[in-house]
């Protein structure tokens, strides 16, 4: 394992150039950091995912545009207009233009994916010269040499020989004499065609950085002071966690910890890279260690909210003692790419839960895999819900645990309950309009 840290810095700390100076002096004062993965400056992406899904007229597309070109240019401005970056993101808004215009853009994956990947080739271009200005030797880094993907455009697989053999080939040798600054989120297959690794990619970006490279630390660094007891915009009693160990933050990523990308955990544990969470804006505040274990295993860790569930039944008398049925349901959806989070069953029909954002870049649940699934039974879709998960350790092996929980909930309409598959997690499928309510009074019995 190499003396070397990862930093991954999220779209509110690349905002504008201020915070960018923030991230450039936490980059500076660690000699360890020597690749920064960066992320959209806020707001680009949702712009990108409008153009790249969202049918407009010409006046509508060159708006949308114009609020991505303001952020860029008022950082550009900051930085004093230096000639060979203005040229470059000229260039990249150029392409932006082209693409966002592109008659084929609102049916074509491949072209929707190098359009969504301009917010962080600019802020990555943008960043490593905040660095420089600060005298810290960057280069700007194209992260599509390295991540290497399969070409499931929208949410690529990574291929981790791939990335391991081109990281030692062009980034190792690069790091003793400059910062390597490259982009979050973004990839390409071995054609070279641009991928991107699904919404809030960057985190799972910087561990398979961190693990090809063989770092000892990789640092996320965002708005909040490190991963907390729940989301602080629920409960102002929500604190800061010192400590969580990857099994937790994979149960609290999965489950909706906005902190955290899910799959960010998954390089991190293969490697036993130690994953630290904290503010660009208050860096001295601290933040949260994620490690492979820790000191305490308290029975309640965190409760966590993830929104816009979709909840799928599926109905028919031939599941009656008929071998084989679950397994033609799930080849349906496995053939359609979509992940099920919770599942119960009955003697005739089968429950699961759907993570289908509405601002996701590709729409998880679509037409075709309900007529599929439609051709074999009876099949019901309801929306509205969120999935309220207790995070924590060993909740089945005493007794009592759960029933702290259940007091907590006796007010409220649970929809679906899912526990035991492992001592981790309690979740529960309540009304989307009353999850906020369910958070809190689950936060004030268990934590405070």
């Amino acid at each position: 394992m190499n003396q070397l840290n990862i930093a991954k810095f999220g779209g509110t700390s690349v905002a504008n150039h201020a915070a960018m100076q923030n991230c450039a002096r936490i980059v500076k004062n660690n000699p360890l950091t020597r690749v920064v993965v960066v992320s959209a400056s806020a707001g680009v992406t949702n712009c990108l995912v409008e153009l790249a899904n969202t049918e407009m007229t010409t006046a509508q597309i060159d708006t949308v545009i114009k609020q991505i070109e303001d952020i860029e240019q008022a950082i550009l401005r900051d930085l004093g207009s230096p000639a060979m970056v203005e040229e470059k993101l000229q260039a990249l808004f150029e392409q932006l233009h082209e693409l966002a215009h592109h008659e084929e853009i609102l049916q074509r994956p491949d072209l929707k994916d190098i359009l969504l990947s301009v917010g962080e080739r600019m802020s990555s271009l943008l960043f490593s010269e905040v660095l420089n200005q600060l005298d810290c030797t960057a280069d700007n880094f194209d992260a599509r040499k390295v991540i290497k993907t399969d070409s499931q455009f929208g949410q690529g697989i990574p291929n981790i020989e791939r990335i391991a053999e081109q990281a030692q080939k062009l980034l190792s040798p690069e790091l003793a004499r400059a910062v390597i600054v490259t982009q979050g989120f973004v990839g390409s297959d071995e054609s070279d065609k641009t991928t991107t690794l699904g919404r809030g990619g960057s985190d799972y970006t910087a561990a398979l950085l961190a693990e090809a490279l063989d770092a000892q630390t990789c640092e996320i660094w965002t708005d909040v002071t490190g991963v907390y007891t729940t989301d602080p915009r629920i409960t102002d009693k929500a604190r800061p966690l010192p400590e969580l160990s990857f099994d937790e933050a994979a149960e609290m990523a999965t489950f909706g910890a906005k902190v955290l990308h899910p799959a960010t955990m998954v390089p991190a544990l293969r490697k036993n890279i130690r994953v630290f969470v904290g503010s660009s804006k208050e860096p001295e505040k601290g933040g949260t260690w994620i490690a492979k274990d820790c000191q305490q295993q308290p029975h309640y860790r965190a409760i966590t909210r993830r929104k816009d569930q979709v909840m799928v039944t599926v109905k028919t008398p031939k599941m009656l003692y008929a071998p084989g049925f679950l397994s033609e349901i799930f080849a349906i959806i496995a053939k359609h790419n979509i992940s099920v989070d919770l599942v119960t069953t009955s003697e005739i029909s089968v429950s699961m839960t759907i993570d289908n954002p509405p601002n996701s870049v590709r729409e998880k649940l679509n037409k075709a895999t309900i007529e599929d699934l439609r051709n074999l039974c009876e099949v019901v879709v309801e929306n509205g819900y969120d999935l309220v998960t207790v995070v924590g350790n060993n909740m089945h092996s005493e007794a009592g645990v759960s029933s702290r929980i259940f007091t907590a909930m006796q007010n409220h309409n649970l929809r679906m309950i899912c526990y035991g598959a492992n001592p981790h997690n309690m979740s529960f499928l309540v009304n989307g309009s009353h999850s906020d309510d369910v958070v809190r009074e689950l936060h004030k019995e268990l934590f405070e």
